[in-house]
């Protein structure tokens, strides 16, 4: 059998204590304390022990000293080096190091059946029930939120993405191939799925395109982030190329971000005239700058267009964009989720069908509209004759009727190419 040994945590050990976390923390639930907190105490110089065979590590404890009590942060063990007694080794030997810095009372926290259980259990560590562990999570650390205000970004509540009403078809792309990877690394590595970095979103105005994005970032629980192209220009005092530059060096400071471009056709669009124009200049900038955007791992790009076909051919080339998907109007189930949400209870005494015929070729966004004209031609009625009578079908189809159209003719043919041709899943 190898012979293991124990000795102080050092600087060097970090990548080898990383995966000896990773292995401890995959036979149950996430633990109490977060691995950022653990490897602090321990570079901080809190005592900190690892078991190591030869020049592995199998084993690691760390603890962190509040004066007369302390905390055992973390006992992890390697996936093979369980059931040694290394774990109640290393437990000893914490022990004995906090002992000697005034501790009277050792505790700790963990998962029920969590790594360490049993090494605790063996070192004669009281077990206390009737507890009740209370935690308050802040979203981000003051700095990040700090930064995130003057980015104008924000956390967007949760619950967004099961309030997209209908667009079955593009939640489902955009749920199997966004979300669900980025929501599950570690499965998405079991079966070799790189989870997306960046993607586009393009089709007509009025689509979702935005309300998709903004309800991915709430799935995910990461802050959002809109770059407005516009914006950019009226703040660039040394040119566009160097503010989308200052702005992409402050998201580098956020540990999570959805960013989102709209309309990303404006310094995007493909390059035309000279090589030193302007224009040249934004676009490559954003290409050189997409590449670095996409090494780290928590973060995700997301671009939208009304006009993809505008874009610059480098800009849509795969390896810059892993996905490049169609939004398009709401077919009739879309439709009727949709008046449905913005009816209300009215939906259930008003012809739904027939709002749902009307409507083809109507944006999520013209539909909002007819909704609240046909809703606010009702409450004007009743403010005048005193009559407390709910919307009927009369007031939704005439607000159909004067509601103008998003999408043209044009507009749908132009679009039924661009899917045709751009698609990328």
């Amino acid at each position: 059998m190898p012979v293991w040994r124990l000795r102080e945590f050092r600087d060097d050990d970090l990548d080898q204590a990383i995966q000896i976390w990773e292995q401890s923390r995959a036979t149950g639930e996430d633990p109490v304390f977060a691995l950022a907190e653990v490897l602090a105490s321990a570079r901080a110089g809190q005592p900190a022990v690892v078991a190591e065979v030869g020049e592995e590590i199998v084993g690691m404890a760390v603890a962190q000293v509040q004066s007369e009590r302390a905390w055992v942060l973390l006992v992890a063990l390697g996936t093979h080096w369980r059931r040694r007694g290394i774990g109640s080794a290393l437990l000893t030997e914490l022990e004995r190091r906090l002992r000697s810095n005034g501790v009277r009372r050792i505790c700790t926290l963990l998962p029920q059946d969590a790594t360490g259980t049993v090494a605790f259990e063996n070192s004669g560590y009281l077990c206390k029930t009737g507890l009740v562990y209370y935690e308050l999570l802040e979203p981000l650390a003051p700095a990040q939120s700090s930064l995130l205000t003057e980015l104008g970004g924000r956390l967007l509540p949760p619950g967004l993405w099961q309030s997209m009403a209908g667009m079955d078809r593009e939640k489902e792309i955009i749920e199997r191939r966004i979300v669900l990877p980025l929501a599950n690394p570690d499965v998405a590595e079991l079966y070799r799925v790189k989870p997306p970095k960046s993607v586009i979103l393009f089709g007509p105005p009025g689509t979702g395109k935005t309300s998709f994005a903004k309800a991915v970032a709430s799935r995910l629980g990461w802050p959002f982030v809109e770059l407005f192209p516009s914006r950019l220009a009226a703040a660039a005092s040394g040119g566009l190329a160097a503010s989308l530059r200052e702005v992409f060096a402050d998201l580098a400071e956020l540990d999570e971000l959805l960013l989102f471009i709209d309309e990303v056709e404006e310094i995007a669009g493909a390059r035309e005239g000279t090589a030193t124009s302007a224009a040249h200049g934004v676009t490559n900038e954003l290409l050189k700058l997409i590449p670095a955007f996409r090494e780290d791992y928590s973060r995700l790009l997301i671009c939208a267009t009304n006009s993809v076909r505008s874009l610059d051919s480098a800009f849509l080339r795969p390896g810059r964009f892993d996905y490049v998907i169609p939004v398009g109007p709401p077919d009739e189930p879309a439709r009727e989720a949709i008046w449905r949400r913005y009816l209300g209870p009215a939906a259930e005494h008003i012809d739904l069908d027939h709002l749902v015929r009307t409507t083809a070729h109507f944006t999520p966004a013209d539909i909002e509209y007819a909704a609240r004209a046909g809703a606010q031609s009702a409450f004007e009625r009743a403010m005048r004759d005193g009559m407390n009578e709910p919307a009927n079908l009369e007031d939704y189809l005439t607000a159909i009727a004067n509601t103008r159209l998003t999408l043209t003719p044009d507009i749908l043919t132009a679009f039924e190419h661009d899917q045709a041709n751009y698609t990328r899943l």
